[in-house]
């Protein structure tokens, strides 16, 4: 059973390489995400949430664009059902909501969809493709 871990959040310059161990290993390894879209334009811009267990390795990530989009939510597979991911999302809705966010969106890995209701974000569109991975959109109001 996964231990203790904490959450840091970092700009993508200070936390560019442990945010690509787990992104890597989740969306381009595991989920087969083309590596060349992985990383974006938006990386530079967006603050990073980065979840490390007692030793300080990097177990998940997530980041929150200016415009209140939540992105690159990535749990390793030993770490899911742990606790990470929440603790991820209740930090990025309190980061979003301390700097005066009305609403976040993100897109939404279908078999995610769960997860994402129980903190509060609702369904708002059909599905479509993103990466080759079916998605919808869904929004929290703040």
């Amino acid at each position: 059973m996964p231990g203790p871990f904490s959450i840091r959040l970092l700009d993508w310059d200070s936390g560019r390489d442990a945010l690509l161990t787990v992104r890597r290993e989740v969306f381009v390894v595991e989920q087969q995400v083309p590596e060349e879209i992985e990383v974006d334009e938006h990386d530079p811009l967006s603050l990073h949430f980065l979840a490390v267990d007692s030793a300080g390795l990097p177990i998940g990530t997530a980041r929150l664009l200016s415009n209140g989009r939540v992105g690159r939510m990535a749990v390793l597979a030993d770490w899911r059902r742990s606790g990470v991911g929440r603790a991820l999302l209740t930090e990025v809705i309190a980061t979003s909501r301390h700097r005066g966010d009305s609403r976040l969106f993100l897109h939404a890995q279908v078999h995610s969809i769960p997860f994402y209701e129980s903190l509060g974000f609702v369904v708002c569109s059909d599905e479509f493709e993103e990466a080759g991975i079916p998605h919808r959109e869904m929004h929290r109001v703040l």
